[in-house]
């Protein structure tokens, strides 16, 4: 036996690789062909492969539960997802347009707030903003980029159309997953690789690391630059392990670093060597106890007056999180035709916000078809799914809603995108899937060659987040005209 295409259904969505039964689109074909050509033990000898190289690079995730939080190999299914080419490049233009865009309304937000006095952003907006960081007010960060690492999640709809769910602009995680991916699958089908045109994504390390030493205040050949981690029981501490191993720098915890007449430096056995730029993968409450929270042990105290006298980069930028919000994303469109004069050229997905009279009585006539979302949750926390929900939890939620209105939108449950996956006994089966590519923006603007993946591995689920179980598939973007 192999897998089988021609009986394989999507269950009405759009699928990524399989246009009707039996044909795959352009971009799978010789993917598709490939597969095919393996018998059910070939296909589980590589599904084992997969599986054991998960184990010998140990990548893991940790899942939160009620259970307490368990350490897992990263859930990977092998059939690739295929994108063609010439629609990544209008997919990356249209991030690279958002990025910019957020960047000059963060930068705007901490200086002379010019949106809000054109009436474009609502000013009680960004009073109730969580993430509104008043510490932050008149800084400039080099090249005006407060988010230098942004993680864009994208869906598709029922006609295969690009749309953006959310922005990432905290601390975004999950790079390291899409590189791991590409390594895993290079095992795994290595033939596909000799002869397909698969644009490769082992450049970011490389382009992070410029990305980074472009932000040093001082212009020195070898800045010294540090991955600021929480620990080991950080849900993401393998990337952040990961990023720093990759880009040759050294891997820090808040005690590892020092702040001295406003100057950052980290501790060695060589004794004090000067740090010019922090990759920071912990949220801001926690980054400087002078500061912020004074019982915070991850942060280092004195961080923020050092960053605010220019003596050290941060990226992201303190403060970045005021654009990371479900509310501001609604004003994206508009923050892009008001800083830059352009038409967005990948839209957002229609957004009721709650705050709004009008927009809160639809969303609360119509719970039972919505997915609702608290404004600054991430890793799929706190939302509803209006069709999976029972009667008594969309009563809850409209609870919420009218207690705290500021804190919640809604958007219509999307016919997401959907691709083949294998699950147990070897079939094929559809599930429901979503993208997150990496954007970098400090002297330059970068796109990765796709991004990562998420896959709902149960059948019928819209949730694709790791912390909650979801798995993961290398994402291919093919030039066909290369061919």
């Amino acid at each position: 036996m192999t897998l089988d295409w021609k009986h394989y259904d999507s269950g009405g969505f759009f699928d990524e690789l399989i246009s009707s039964p039996g044909n795959a689109r352009a971009p799978a074909r010789r993917l598709a062909s490939c597969l095919a050509s393996l018998n059910d033990a070939e296909i589980e000898s590589r599904r084992r492969m997969a599986e054991a190289t998960i184990r010998q690079m140990g990548v893991t995730f940790t899942v939160y539960s009620e259970e307490g939080n368990i350490d897992r190999a990263w859930p990977f299914d092998i059939i690739p997802r295929t994108i063609a080419a010439r629609q990544w490049r209008d997919v990356e233009a249209g991030l690279k347009q958002r990025l910019r865009a957020l960047n000059r309304f963060i930068d705007d937000i901490y200086h002379d707030r010019r949106i809000i006095a054109a009436g474009i952003f609502p000013a009680e907006v960004l009073a109730q903003s969580k993430n509104l960081r008043p510490e932050c007010q008149g800084v400039s960060p080099p090249f005006g980029v407060w988010a230098n690492i942004c993680g864009t999640d994208l869906v598709r709809d029922e006609r295969g159309r690009f749309f953006v769910l959310e922005d990432n602009l905290r601390v975004p995680s999950g790079v390291a997953y899409m590189l791991e991916n590409r390594a895993i699958t290079k095992r795994v089908l290595p033939e596909l690789f000799e002869n397909e045109a698969i644009l490769p994504v082992n450049d970011y390390p490389a382009r992070l690391f410029d990305t980074l030493a472009a932000l040093s205040p001082r212009k020195v050949r070898n800045p010294g630059i540090v991955v600021l981690t929480p620990g080991i029981y950080n849900s993401a501490y393998f990337e952040h392990a990961y990023l720093a191993q990759q880009m040759g720098v050294e891997l820090v915890e808040g005690r590892d670093l020092v702040v001295d007449e406003d100057k950052v430096y980290m501790r060695t056995i060589a004794g004090l060597e000067r740090v010019d730029v922090i990759y920071r993968r912990i949220d801001d409450l926690f980054l400087d106890p002078e500061v912020f929270q004074p019982d915070s042990v991850l942060g280092v105290p004195g961080l923020m007056r050092a960053w605010r006298a220019g003596q050290v980069a941060i990226a992201n930028a303190p403060g970045a999180g005021v654009a990371d919000d479900k509310v501001v994303y609604a004003y994206v469109p508009q923050m892009i035709e008001y800083y830059l004069g352009e038409k967005p050229l990948l839209p957002n997905v229609p957004t009721w916000l709650c705050s709004d009279p009008e927009q809160r009585a639809y969303v609360l006539a119509h719970l039972d078809e919505l997915v609702v979302k608290p404004a600054n949750e991430s890793g799929g926390y706190g939302m509803l799914v209006g069709p999976h929900a029972t009667k008594k939890e969309r009563a809850e939620f409209a609870e919420r809603i009218q207690a705290d209105p500021r804190n919640y939108i809604a958007q219509p449950t999307l016919k997401l995108s959907v691709a083949p996956a294998l699950v147990d006994g070897g079939r094929l089966e559809p599930r429901h899937l979503d993208l997150r590519p990496f954007v970098l923006q400090g002297e330059e603007l970068y796109v990765t060659t796709g991004g990562l993946t998420r896959v709902a591995m149960r059948k019928g689920s819209l949730v694709v987040n790791s912390s909650q179980g979801g798995g993961s598939k290398d994402t291919w973007i093919v030039d066909t005209e290369a061919r």
